[in-house]
């Protein structure tokens, strides 16, 4: 664990609280021998082309095929398989079929398994123990065109009245139950194109040591040290040499027709898809990963669609970000990433996630962390720190609601970036973090967007926009679209940065900054610079950051991984207070993004100008992004919004945008008020919830030292977790 400097530890610490760790990585070191003599097992329906697509999967790795039908259950009955089924009738065949497959032994081979094999629980899980099962997930209406080709149909299981289109979806629920890797097949893929993938599926997991991750600031030494997989990357957070995490080989680039299935697919089964891609089946199993994301981006969402996007105007549409239970975008990460942190976590160690926040990440991480059960969230705590006067009363109550064990948020009495800058600071310094493990068996880590874990499911909902707005008709795969996003950490830029990198045709990403225009301002002239330069409150808070943590992310991607020169302006940056990149790489920054800035007075209009002509109410974030997109936009293509926080969490500065008088000094009644006006989007029931839990809690208040945010770290270990005896 890169957060703990072992040299400086007692052994008993080391013992007691990495030996886990260690144990963890070692057998991550060896993985890439894990498929060995075990079989490929290609799973899927009817017409898939298993039985061609085993062929010529065996033939290219020389290995022997078998087919379940032709040399197992004709074998065994010692007849054609439909004049069993013919003979016994669609229920007895799946028994029987079952009970041959348990009988079946091979190693080192290519078994193409039936359409049904799968219904069969027991047949299924001693056939999995002899190799891995490749989930041949192919379009429907290709298999449907393929059985009407060989003139079938009717296949077992399908009762009377009961359509193909209709069995086929039934069956779907088994195969994701067992598959052990999918293979996405495109619209109107052959046979010889999914068995490609196929093969492609093998070699990544054969492979899987490669799939690793390096720090942005990792010179050429680093690389020679231990591999780091995903499964480190989630728990440690920020990398030891103090730069950010960042996938070796890059995102994978997903195929037109690939995207193209994903098109009707609905917010979870692509969150899936695309996640599948992305972490390794040995880091996180294809059906817990399922099961995490269903939980995810269930009932704790208002809106089914999860993300939904909204037509406002003309060529410009909304992404509405704030349906998860805290009304943020920060929900669409924070539901899942507590799920991943907790699965990955090694055992044996306590983990103290701790989390700056410029408002909305607050309460959404406590919400996300909040749902874990059992022993996860017993060695799990939360430590939030926010500026006392740099968040939104709603923001504020909202993290107040959640005071539960291992649970808390702190105020301090300064800005963002200093909550940021010290929680740095502490992950840096191996004496606290040696004495942290030595005396209560405690790791750090963070839940910001520094954490792979945080930004990595953000790439899902710019990738569900486009695909929403090719479902409605609005544009056909391929065509540009534009993306605004109010930035301040880069976060959300950069996740759509890497969506752009798995294939979504994002032309330009505008970067909209309110008045503390930081990133604004590097984007035109390359200049970072902080001198002399002091954070202004504005109405957008969230976005009130000067030292934007993720630009680093974005300068190692633009430079193509150019460590030596991210870790140098960084350096720069930490000691300088500015730093200035190439010319030629200002031209590549200005190449994939735009950015402009918004002043208070016209975020304010912004939003009582749409209103007025739409009868939509923006947040303040989403009004700073419409008033750069408008600017900057040229109109030839759409563009989308990214609408990161609901407007009743800002109730204030919207109904001084709107001009209405009188307002509540209570949140609740302000919140009501605002019902009464706004006819869309609809209020957010959760945040009135939130207000009645946290109307009589108060909260702790510290002074802007870095002693006092450290003792406040130990008395929440203490406080949440019992002593290393």
């Amino acid at each position: 664990m890169g957060l703990l400097n072992t040299s400086q530890l007692p052994i008993r610490a080391a013992k007691w609280c990495l030996s886990s760790l260690s144990t963890q990585k070692s057998w991550l070191s060896a993985r890439s021998t894990c498929l060995g003599d075990k079989n490929i097992l290609l799973m899927g329906p009817p017409g898939a082309g298993k039985t061609t697509v085993g062929k010529i999967v065996a033939h290219k790795l020389g290995l022997p095929v078998i087919d379940v039908d032709d040399d197992v259950l004709e074998t065994a009955w010692k007849m054609p398989v439909a004049a069993k089924l013919a003979a016994v009738g669609g229920r007895c065949f799946l028994e029987e079929e079952g009970r041959a497959l348990c009988n079946f032994s091979a190693s080192g081979c290519v078994v193409s398994l039936t359409g049904s094999n799968p219904l069969h629980a027991e047949a299924m899980q001693h056939v999995k123990q002899s190799g891995l099962v490749f989930y041949l997930d192919v379009d429907s209406e290709d298999i449907l065109q393929r059985l009407t080709s060989m003139k079938v149909n009717r296949i077992v299981g399908q009762e009377e009245g009961v359509s193909m289109r209709d069995i086929l979806l039934y069956r779907k629920q088994f195969y994701e139950k067992w598959l052990d890797v999918r293979v996405l097949c495109g619209t109107g893929d052959t046979v010889e194109e999914v068995a490609e993938k196929v093969l492609k599926a093998v070699e990544r997991y054969q492979k899987s040591d490669e799939e690793t991750f390096i720090s942005t600031r990792c010179d050429s030494a680093g690389l020679s040290k231990q591999k780091i997989y995903f499964s480190d990357v989630v728990v440690e957070g920020l990398a030891p040499d103090g730069g950010l995490y960042v996938p070796k080989n890059g995102f994978p680039k997903i195929g037109t027709r690939e995207w193209q299935r994903l098109v009707e697919m609905s917010y979870p089964e692509r969150a899936l898809v695309l996640l599948e891609k992305c972490i390794h089946p040995l880091d996180i199993s294809a059906l817990d990963l399922r099961t995490m994301i269903f939980k995810a981006y269930g009932s704790n969402f208002a809106s089914k669609a999860v993300a939904p996007v909204k037509h406002l105007a003309h060529n410009q549409y909304i992404q509405e970000l704030f349906h998860g239970p805290t009304a943020s975008f920060k929900d669409l990460a924070l539901q899942l990433m507590p799920q991943l942190f907790a699965y990955c976590l090694p055992p044996m160690c306590n983990f103290l996630i701790l989390v700056a926040t410029s408002g909305d990440t607050g309460s959404a991480v406590l919400s996300g962390f909040s749902r874990l059960s059992g022993t996860d969230r017993h060695r799990t705590g939360v430590l939030v720190f926010f500026p006392e006067g740099g968040v939104s009363e709603m923001q504020k109550l909202q993290m107040m609601s959640y005071r539960e064990g291992n649970a808390r948020a702190v105020s301090v009495l300064s800005d963002f970036d200093f909550c940021q800058r010290n929680i740095k600071r502490m992950f840096g310094e191996a004496g606290l973090t040696g004495h942290l493990a030595v005396e209560y068996g405690t790791v750090l880590s963070t839940g910001n967007s520094i954490n792979w874990a945080r930004l990595l499911p953000q790439v899902v909902y710019h990738s569900s926009a486009y695909l929403d707005l090719c479902r409605d008709g609005v544009i056909k795969f391929g065509d540009p679209i534009d993306v605004c996003i109010p930035t301040g950490n880069f976060g959300n830029a950069m996740s759509a940065v890497y969506a752009k990198q798995m294939g979504i045709p994002i032309r330009k990403i505008i970067c909209a900054s309110n008045h503390n225009r930081v990133i604004a301002d590097f984007i035109k002239t390359g200049q970072y610079d902080l001198r002399g330069r002091s954070l202004m409150l504005s109405h957008s808070p969230a976005i009130d950051i000067l030292k934007s943590s993720n630009l680093e992310r974005f300068i190692y991607h633009v430079s193509n991984g150019n460590s030596h020169l991210v870790k140098d302006l960084f350096t720069r940056l930490d000691r300088q207070q500015h730093f200035q990149v190439p010319e030629p790489l200002l031209g590549t920054i200005q190449q994939e993004v735009l950015s402009g800035w918004c002043s208070e007075d016209d975020c304010l209009a912004a939003i009582q100008r749409v209103h007025t002509q739409t009868g939509y109410v923006m947040d303040t974030h989403t009004a700073v992004a419409k008033f750069v997109a408008d600017r900057l936009q040229d109109g030839s293509c759409p563009v989308v919004f990214c609408s990161t926080a609901h407007y009743g969490k800002f109730a204030p500065a919207v109904f001084k945008a709107l001009q209405i008088p009188n307002i509540p000094e209570d949140p609740t009644e302000q919140l009501k008020k605002l019902e009464l006006i706004a006819s869309r989007p609809e209020m957010h029931r959760e945040m009135i919830k939130c207000l009645k839990e946290s109307a009589k809690r108060k909260h702790s208040i510290c002074e802007a030292e870095y002693s006092v945010l450290v003792d406040q770290v130990e008395s929440m270990i203490q406080d949440s977790f019992l002593k290393v005896m």
